[in-house]
């Protein structure tokens, strides 16, 4: 005899379940690998639920894109100061180069200068913890971290794409030259010498 009023099946797959899955298969096989087919396989679904919750697949990367962004500032936020920031943003890299490849390598931010990375809405919390941290207004903060921006996403990138080894050890002892060196040099470490 069958149940009348039978629960129906909860969905597994609803939007926040492929944006999810479409995370996690990033994270495991890169964003190449992000299709539609791809995702309705790994997810163990057909194509017409994701196709149905996303008509423009633009918008699947873009959502997914956005968490990532989160887990990615979640992960370098937990620093402690501006070193350990670096070093995490560098670590981040080792430990999840496809997740970092998605987020730096894939075009995201195609045309857009170092000026305008640091500026982006994605950096707006690492950048305020350097105004905090180095008591500088938004921008000195930014003129102080430019080049320590380019030398922590150097160091990444090649680690992120196996063009060289992981050591903290090394990469802490040029971080903390180049830092030394920018205040040094700085046009407010000037000033706030000639306040006191």
């Amino acid at each position: 005899m069958r149940r009348v009023n039978a629960m129906p099946k909860r969905p597994t797959t609803t939007k926040e379940a492929m944006i999810d899955g479409a995370f996690r298969l990033i994270r495991e096989q890169g964003h190449e690998a992000l299709t539609v087919r791809n995702l309705a396989s790994f997810l163990g679904c057909s194509t017409q639920p994701i196709m149905y919750q996303f008509p423009d697949t633009e918008t699947l990367k873009e959502l997914t894109y956005q968490k990532a962004d989160a887990f990615h500032s979640k992960y370098i936020l937990a620093a402690e100061d501006l070193l350990e920031l670096g070093i995490r943003y560098i670590r981040f890299a080792e430990e999840e180069p496809r997740l970092f490849r998605f987020l730096f390598q894939s075009g995201h931010f195609s045309g857009f200068s170092l000026e305008d990375l640091i500026r982006a809405p994605e950096g707006a919390d690492v950048l305020a913890a350097v105004s905090t941290e180095e008591e500088l207004t938004t921008e000195e903060a930014a003129a102080f971290f430019e080049p320590l921006v380019a030398v922590v996403h150097g160091y990444a990138s090649l680690i992120a794409n196996n063009g060289m080894k992981y050591d903290p050890d090394a990469i802490r002892r040029v971080l903390l030259m180049i830092a030394d060196r920018i205040e040094r040099g700085s046009d407010w470490n000037d000033k706030a010498v000639s306040k006191e």
